[in-house]
């Protein structure tokens, strides 16, 4: 004969369990974006005659990990990533590692990173209730935005301070990087919403 729980008693609530998944989600996910930004980064650059920042796969890491992740997560496995790289790990371009980086002339990009994926995720977060055909044109606004707003600023103000480049000079050098960054945030925004139409839940439980 079974027992019958007595009809005033109610169950345990399992929210410990549902945060402990969550933060267990959320390690993994910070973890394998950061994993992914480091194997862009370390892959061949692209080296152009006098150019003093070499061209990578690196943000088109780090604007996927914005758009995917969201604001928070997104910034967390950027700084996950430099993190680990300034911790000595050979995982910047070229495979380099450890603090030396500070003193090169692409350090400003490598700070513009977290802000700029932060601010993709964010910006991807306020168009989520857009149409789905709409989701890769906005997935492209948000990374080219992050990309204008931040990266390139902080990027082109550093190297020009350290290389002692006029303004003029500095834009210049850094508008090199313009073409590649279209092609960069056009993949990026083609691979998120393959992402978002596999596993809807990423953008609709946006943190």
């Amino acid at each position: 004969m079974s027992a019958v729980p007595d009809e005033g008693t109610t169950p345990e609530p399992a929210r410990p369990v549902v945060a402990a998944r969550s933060a267990t989600t959320d390690l993994a996910l910070v973890s394998t974006f950061a994993a992914f930004i480091a194997v862009c980064a370390i892959l061949p650059a692209i080296v152009m005659p006098g150019m003093a920042v070499p061209i990578t796969l690196q943000t088109f890491g780090v604007m996927l990990a914005g758009l995917v992740l969201g604001p928070r997560r997104g910034a967390l496995a950027v700084l996950l990533y430099l993190a680990v790289g300034l911790a000595g790990l050979p995982i910047f371009a070229g495979g380099t590692g450890g603090l030396a980086v500070l003193g090169k002339p692409s350090l400003g990009y490598l700070l513009a990173f977290p802000l700029a994926a932060a601010l993709a995720g964010y910006l991807m977060t306020r168009l989520s209730a857009v149409r789905r055909s709409l989701l890769p044109l906005g997935a492209f606004a948000a990374a080219t935005l992050a990309s204008l707003l931040l990266v390139h600023p902080l990027g082109i103000s550093v190297m020009g301070a350290r290389l002692g480049l006029s303004a003029t000079e500095a834009i210049t050098a850094g508008a090199t990087f313009l073409p590649g960054d279209v092609i960069k945030n056009t993949l990026a925004a083609v691979v998120a919403t393959a992402v978002f139409r596999a596993f809807p839940d990423l953008l609709r439980a946006r943190r």
